[in-house]
Formats: structure tokens, sequence, C-alpha cells
């Protein structure tokens, strides 16, 4: 275990996972928007540029992340931030995207999508169609990536891909991906207590905030649900003390079923979504480098 990660763990667990059980949908993103800037910063030299998304006359703004040595030539990395679809937004996590450029050499797309409880199911899921859309004829192709619940609705948004008939993207990759709104994993109370950032209760809260009474079976909420047959490749990664420990093996092995190629890594001791905090901890630098090794090992379109 690396010291920051000694240091780290705890903090979160003191600061942000009681600020996360209690605080409305505003305070989490009027608190992460200004957090964000001071514990996440990009590598020196990256390029951030605003966007709009547009497929017809659906449009989602979004933001460009494109680090140091990126070229914008290269395949691009369509990321979903986190946040339970309830807070969260490019500008909190455009600085791992920028690292994860930098590594990769793909310049990458945050889309900003519409969040709960203001505008709940289906506006996250259209909003990812819509940008993923206005990508797919990239000349050299689209990765989709996310985490926790945005890494649930990059898989979601790769379901509706493969049901929809359209171009599929080169792959798709997670971490801690939030893969099942039923909430009926084990791990769900098994690492309630050891998960240091996620608290159970307001996990499913803030879904059926998302959900507003829609069916938590649906595919296009809980992927776990998918059909998948013919997706391209999938990497998945999480750690052992999360909540969401479940959704990742399940879906893992839900992919494998369905015949796409799934690689899947269990971390650890470490807190939710750390690729997060690559600038302090080491273990966050490695996995960003894993993704990055496994994207360049995608074929091309």
């Amino acid at each position: 275990m690396s010291v920051m990660r000694a240091i780290l763990n705890p903090f979160l667990r003191l600061t942000e996972k009681p600020h996360l059980a209690r605080a409305t949908p505003e305070k989490l993103r009027s608190v992460l928007e200004k957090k964000a800037p001071l514990f996440f910063r990009a590598p020196r030299g990256t390029l951030y540029e605003d966007a709009l998304l547009q497929d017809g006359g659906a449009k989602v703004p979004a933001l460009w992340a494109i680090g140091p040595g990126a070229d914008r030539n290269a395949p691009v990395v369509l990321y979903f931030h986190g946040g339970g679809y309830v807070f969260g937004s490019p500008n909190t996590h455009k600085a791992m995207l920028a690292r994860l450029s930098s590594y990769s050499g793909m310049p990458a797309c945050l889309p900003k999508y519409r969040l709960a409880p203001e505008h709940p199911f289906p506006a996250a899921i259209e909003d990812a169609l819509t940008a993923y859309k206005a990508l797919q004829n990239h000349p050299a192709g689209v990765v989709l990536g996310g985490d926790s619940a945005g890494g649930g609705l990059a898989l979601a948004l790769l379901g509706e891909i493969n049901r929809l008939g359209l171009v599929a993207p080169l792959g798709c990759f997670a971490f801690s991906p939030l893969t099942d709104l039923t909430f009926s994993s084990d791990s769900l109370t098994q690492n309630a207590a050891k998960d240091v950032v996620l608290p159970a209760a307001r996990a499913t809260e803030m879904a059926q905030m998302y959900l507003n009474g829609h069916g938590d079976t649906d595919p296009r909420v809980s992927p776990l649900h998918a059909a998948f047959a013919g997706a391209p490749p999938v990497w998945l990664t999480v750690a052992d003390a999360e909540i969401l420990l479940d959704d990742t093996q399940k879906m893992a092995a839900h992919l494998r079923n369905e015949g796409v190629e799934t690689h899947v890594t269990v971390e650890q001791n470490l807190p939710h979504v750390w690729p997060l905090f690559h600038n302090i901890l080491p273990e966050a630098r490695h996995s960003l480098r894993n993704v990055a090794q496994w994207l360049s090992s995608l074929p091309s379109r």
C-alpha cells in the first residue's frame, strides 16, 4: 500500500462519505465543482475546448480534454462522468481525462448530460446517445468510457448501440460502474461499512431520483440486463471494498456469457473511482496507464 493511499482512505471516510450521505443534490454539485480544481489537476500543456454535440435537432454541450502529446486524429474517448446521475460534470472529471488523454494519445470528449432529479430517466441515456451519434463517424472511431453512474451509462449506451444496430464503438471501459439499479447485490450490504466513499442508502436514493418511478431492470438504466452479443471489447475495474464490487463482477460475467471479450481487475483497498486522485495516488496513475495500454491494443477503424 502506498503512503498516500493510507492517508487518503481515512480522509475520505471522515469527510466525503458523510457529505455524500447528507448533502442535497445542489450542495453536492456546488461543493464538487469547487473542490475539483484543488484535488484534480491536469498535466501541464492540456487543452480544454467547449463543444456542442448535435444529432438532428438534439444537442448536448460537451468539453474536449486534450492532454499533452495527444493526436486529434486518434480515436476519441467519449467519457461519461460519475455522480449518481445527480451531480458531477465535465469540469469535475476533465483533469483525469486529460491525464488519460496524455497516456493514450487520444483526445477525450466529456458530454454534459442532464442530471436528476430535474431531468430523470430517460434524459441521461438520450443525451449519451445524441453524443455518440454526433461522433460515431469519426474517422478513427470512438471508445466509450465512464465511472460509477457514468460507467453504467457508458455500458447502457453500448447496449443501446448494439440494439439499434449503429456503428459500433471500438470498445468500452468503466471504473467502478453502477450496472444494476435493483441494488440486489450482496456487496451493497457486505461492503457498506468498508466502502470509504459511498453510503449505500444514499446511492439507492439517488438512483430513485433518476428512475422517477421507471422500472429498475430496464437495460437502459441497468446494463446488467442488456444484450451485448457482438459488442466490442470491454475493460472494467473496481476495488474489493466497494459497495459496487458485485456490479462490476456480475457485469463482467454477463458480458462473457454474451461472448464479449472482457478484461476485469479487482484492486485492493482503494476508494471508489480512485483514478480521480491521479495527482497524489500512484495506484491511480497505474490504473490510467493500464487503461491506456488496453486502448492502444484495440483494433482501429
